[in-house]
């Protein structure tokens, strides 16, 4: 029996299990199983792949996208370039690194972007967050990072005027503010400023209509969650996984 799983922690957010379980039963694959390794400390990941012989793919959630990355032997071009890992294979003894957020990303948002929509804020700085600016950079969009803190390439929430946000109409959430179970929870961002013009897109899918899709919706924005990019990225990991060698992204 072929294994596959997701590392993170906690993943009592995640959808991985439930999707390759109900794939698995739709398409009749009767050699696989998915299953979730809440791993706290990425170092448990050579124990996990030690004990589990039949381990042949890994997805990776938070908080292990950027610190899996030196348990690799052969990162990706854009695993390498972004510094963010969401999917790994093992061949032939090999641990190969992939990111199919920047895939699922991509194909997800192409079907709402305007030829207004060409700079977006983007919320958050972690492994997520690298994939979106990769994809950013590849559509020519330009972009701000908003964190929570002020390093060289990024803003704070505090920075945030109407005047920014109404200067960038396409607003990316990459961070868990307002995911399960903190429903009410927002990034605080001036929504006052939003307008019909704006497209928000909030990764989490867990609400399916985060507080801040529903701010940004109440102002006439267009929203979309992040449901189609986990299910996109997720058929990209199974086509990695099932391939007769390893891809190279």
């Amino acid at each position: 029996m072929r294994k596959f799983g997701l590392i993170g922690y906690p993943l009592s957010h995640s959808f991985s299990q439930g999707f390759f379980t109900e794939k698995f039963l739709q398409e009749n694959i009767t050699d696989a199983v998915y299953q979730n390794y809440p791993i706290e400390d990425i170092t448990s990941c050579k124990l996990l792949w030690a004990e589990n012989a039949e381990l042949q793919g890994l997805n990776v959630t938070i908080p292990h996208k950027k610190s899996v990355i030196p348990f690799l032997d052969k990162p990706s071009s854009v695993v390498q370039a972004i510094q963010a890992c969401n999917c790994i294979r093992k061949f032939n003894g090999s641990y190969y690194g992939y990111n199919t957020d920047v895939i699922g990303f991509e194909k997800s948002l192409l079907p709402f972007l305007k030829p207004h929509h060409t700079k977006a804020l983007v919320l958050g700085t972690g492994g997520a967050s690298a994939a979106v600016v990769w994809v950013l950079n590849k559509l020519n969009i330009k972009y701000l990072i908003v964190s929570r803190t002020i390093s060289d390439n990024t803003v704070n929430y505090q920075q945030l005027t109407k005047d920014i946000v109404g200067e960038y109409p396409l607003i990316i959430n990459t961070s868990p503010v307002g995911m399960y179970p903190n429903l009410d929870q927002a990034p605080q961002i001036p929504y006052e400023a939003i307008n019909h013009k704006h497209h928000l897109y909030d990764l989490i899918y867990n609400p399916a209509e985060t507080e801040f899709l529903k701010k940004g919706a109440a102002k006439g924005a267009s929203t979309q969650n992040g449901l189609a990019m986990l299910h996109i990225q997720a058929e990209e990991s199974w086509k990695i996984w099932n391939a007769p060698t390893p891809i190279f992204q």
